[in-house]
Parts: C-alpha cells; sequence; structure tokens
C-alpha cells in the first residue's frame, strides 16, 4: 500500500505538501495540487487515521449514550452532530435499550481511546460508576444532576411547566389535567412540584381533576379524548408532555366532535418540530437544539482548549389557538 513519502517522491514534492494536498488543509499551489491529486488517486491512497489519530491525540469520535431513540433524541441528536461535524469530529450512538453492558461498552471505549469524550441523554448506570471514567475524556449529561466530574446541561422543567400552567389560568381555565412522562425521571418530578405550588398559590385543589401518569405516546392522547368525552364533570384545560401527545388529543377530539378551545384548551411542550405548528397549538419552546449545542461547547473546550460560551437557554410560551 503507498505512503505519503512514495506519492511525495512520484510527485516531486515534500510529503508535508502531500499531507497538505490530502488533508485539504494548509497552502498549496493549483498546479502542485493538481499533480499531488493525480497520483493519491492513481495509487488509490487513504491516509491511516489510527495513525493520525496517534499524532493528534484525539480520536475526532464523540459518543452519545441514550436508552431508545425518541423524537426529542432525534433533535438532540442532530444539533449535537452538527456542531460536531463543523469541528471535525464524528459522532457514533450507543442506543441501549436499557443494557448496563452497552453503557459499559462506551465507557471503555473512552478508557481505551477509541473515543474523545461522551455525552450520556438517558442512562440506568449509577452516577458513580460513570464518573469513574470522566478522568479518561469529558463526560457531559443531558440529565439533570449536579455532579464535581460530570457536566450537564439540563433545564430546569419546572420553569417551563410553571409557564404553561400561568397561561392557563390567566385564560381562565381552572379545572386543569396533567399529563405526565416517565415517572422515573427527574423532568416529570420537577413538572409535578410546579402544579403541587400553583394550587397553593392560587388556592386550587390539585385533586380535583384526575392526572395521567408515564404516558408519552400519540396512542395515550388519542384515549384521553374518549375518557373526556365520558366524564361528567369535565376538565377545561389538557397540560400534555409533548406536542406528539398532545397532537394525539387533539386530532382525536376533533375526530369525536370536541372542541378546541372551546371545550377544553390544550397545552403542548417542546416546540422543537413542526408538530405544534401544524396543529396551531399552543406550547412550550423547549431549546433542546441549544442544549446540545452547550454539549458540544462543553467537550470542545475542555478537548480544544477553548473558552467558548455556552448558549442562553429558556423557556417561553408559544401561544396559538388550542388556549
Amino acid at each position: 500500500m503507498a505512503n505519503i513519502q512514495d506519492i511525495a517522491k512520484l510527485a516531486g514534492v515534500s510529503a508535508a505538501t502531500v499531507s497538505r494536498v490530502v488533508s485539504g488543509r494548509g497552502y498549496v499551489s493549483d498546479e502542485t495540487r493538481a499533480r499531488v491529486q493525480e497520483i493519491v488517486d492513481q495509487l488509490d491512497y487513504a491516509p491511516n487515521r489510527n495513525a493520525v489519530s496517534l499524532k493528534k491525540g484525539k480520536t475526532m469520535m464523540l459518543g452519545i449514550v441514550a436508552l431508545t431513540f425518541d423524537n426529542s433524541m432525534g433533535v438532540f441528536l442532530r444539533s449535537f452532530s452538527m456542531a460536531a461535524q463543523e469541528d471535525g469530529y464524528n459522532v457514533t450512538v450507543f442506543v441501549t435499550n436499557g443494557s448496563k453492558e452497552r453503557e459499559l461498552e462506551a465507557l471503555e471505549m473512552l478508557r481505551h481511546k477509541q473515543l474523545d469524550a461522551l455525552v450520556f441523554v438517558l442512562r440506568l448506570s449509577p452516577w458513580d460508576l460513570i464518573e469513574k471514567y470522566a478522568k479518561y475524556g469529558p463526560i457531559v449529561t443531558w440529565e439533570r444532576v449536579e455532579l464535581q466530574k460530570v457536566a450537564s446541561v439540563f433545564m430546569d422543567q419546572y420553569d417551563g411547566y410553571m409557564l404553561g400552567l400561568e397561561h392557563l389560568y390567566a385564560q381562565g381555565y381552572r379545572r386543569i389535567v396533567n399529563i405526565y412522562g416517565r415517572m422515573s425521571g427527574k423532568n416529570t418530578r420537577g413538572r409535578m412540584r410546579a402544579f403541587a405550588d400553583f394550587c397553593e398559590k392560587y388556592g386550587l385543589n390539585p385533586n380535583e381533576m384526575e392526572h395521567f401518569y408515564n404516558k408519552g405516546r400519540i396512542t395515550h392522547g388519542e384515549e384521553i379524548a374518549h375518557w373526556w368525552l365520558a366524564q361528567d364533570v369535565k376538565a377545561d384545560a389538557i397540560l400534555c408532555p409533548t406536542d406528539y401527545l398532545a397532537s394525539g388529543f387533539i386530532a382525536e377530539a376533533r375526530r369525536i366532535g370536541i372542541r378546541i378551545p372551546e371545550d377544553v384548551a390544550v397545552v403542548g411542550f417542546d416546540d422543537t418540530n413542526n408538530v405544534a405548528r401544524l396543529f396551531d397549538m399552543t406550547t412550550i419552546h423547549y431549546p433542546i437544539d441549544l442544549q446540545a449545542e452547550n454539549a458540544f461547547r462543553i467537550i470542545s473546550n475542555r478537548l480544544d482548549d477553548k473558552d467558548e460560551p455556552l448558549q442562553h437557554l429558556e423557556f417561553t410560551l408559544v401561544e396559538r389557538k388550542t388556549t
């Protein structure tokens, strides 16, 4: 197999010039570049990426660990990958499906210098285990944790959920049904705290209406539309964990004759895709894309000795026609 020295000899240039042509970095005259590229193509030369990694001290590979691949994960992965690629990094995804062994595989790849850094979206392994690997490279999480060795880019869901509750109250809604997502997550607990504080603030009975737990699919929204229709005392507003679930409720409600917002108002949560816009849905904008960019900036600042500022993160209410 040809190497850079072989190409340099045939082209009558230095190995450094060949390296600049192959990498696309650094100045080389058009004539010289064309001559070197012709020989590279003739010999079907490809650089040894392992040798490049050893020379740089980096693999230029980053890992993302997640329990599953859902809509929010898709937004996070896309934004993180785009930021990483702009700086020359590639991203590999470990979808664990609840396997601690798969998480350990990613951690071991970090320890063996096969990855430069890791991002944990959701995980099962205990934090004390994960922290032990932080000495091998930066580890960032999307979960709401405060650790010395693992950085976090979480946003407190309490703040975003309270925006939705306050909006409904200002619009005159009092009988509010909450649909909560995964109960094992801190995001859901933050939303539940927000509702408890909201009810205390306005003297409302938090148990006046039934609430739903561990719901996240579009079909759950459809089922809850039928539940709503069957109630004698009906909720006048529903606050959903995601825009996707809210879209299921709205679509099914319209099919069975429920008017929105005349009969019941609906608020979604995330506003990170076109679902809320398609249904003209009031929602809480949750900047997943900026959190992903912050995750990469934390890693990049550490690996490349930079000091780039992080993006400002803030929930915002997007008022549309479902309230």
